[in-house]
């Protein structure tokens, strides 16, 4: 009982005094657990083939809710990166946003072979960069050029590849905006977990920043991407209903 109340006091006083780290996986927790709260409530005010692109949403944002719980215990008794946790949510949470992008274009005629495609990117980025960040110094670049690899796939069937073709040619003006609000989270958004690995010892940018700074942009980074996902899927989703029940009441 001593010693949980002492680490409790422990992760309480670095909140109060402004470890910056401490502060972010703390708010990443809330901010991630009250939108997954509010994708689940907000079903209801959807048509059914929107409903479970919401709920995707929500398990995105859970799923990451719960391991930034954890993700902060980890870092308050530690000091330490919580890097298995952190690929362990990511491989989770990212093919996840990448079933976001087959369930957002799927009404206007997307292949279940798109959504394959899309996985294996993902899967591919996340397992060589977690080899490539926990296997030494001297892999770094080799996992890391893969994991790129997976990530340029990913931004190449956004922006020229099946998705992109669908959503030019959609009827949609609520599709082809958030379309556009996923490329700037796809190329800015996405872009600061690779710069965050090449500032690892012996990447390109090794030295850049400090280290124990990573933690600092991993968890602004996926709350931004996170929930910003979500309440892009949600804007389409609520635009696409009111446009339907318009249509029917005609």
């Amino acid at each position: 009982m001593n010693t949980v109340l002492t680490a409790d006091l422990v992760g309480l006083d670095k909140i109060i005094n402004s470890d910056p780290v401490a502060i972010t996986f703390f708010m990443g927790y809330m901010a991630m657990f009250a939108s997954a709260v509010f994708f689940i409530v907000e079903r209801g005010s959807v048509d059914g083939k929107w409903k479970t692109s919401l709920l995707v949403s929500a398990l995105i944002t859970g799923i990451a809710a719960v391991h930034y719980y954890y993700m902060r215990d980890f870092y308050l008794e530690t000091g330490q990166s919580p890097t298995a946790f952190r690929y362990v949510d990511w491989t989770l949470t990212v093919p996840l946003m990448c079933v976001e992008f087959y369930l957002l274009t799927k009404p206007f005629g997307a292949k279940g072979a798109t959504l394959f495609k899309l996985i294996v990117a993902s899967l591919v980025m996340l397992i060589t960069g977690y080899i490539g960040e926990t296997s030494g110094i001297e892999n770094n670049i080799l996992w890391g050029v893969l994991s790129t690899l997976g990530y340029l796939y990913i931004v190449y069937e956004v922006f020229a590849g099946d998705i992109a073709k669908l959503a030019k040619t959609s009827d949609s003006p609520a599709l082809g905006k958030a379309m556009f609000l996923l490329k700037i989270f796809i190329t800015l958004g996405w872009s600061i977990y690779p710069i965050g690995y090449m500032v690892l010892p012996g990447n390109l940018l090794s030295g850049a920043f400090e280290v124990s700074s990573i933690d600092l942009f991993y968890n602004l980074a996926d709350a931004i991407n996170k929930i910003g996902f979500g309440l892009v899927i949600y804007t389409v989703a609520i635009a696409e209903t009111a446009k339907s029940r318009k249509a029917a009441m005609a």
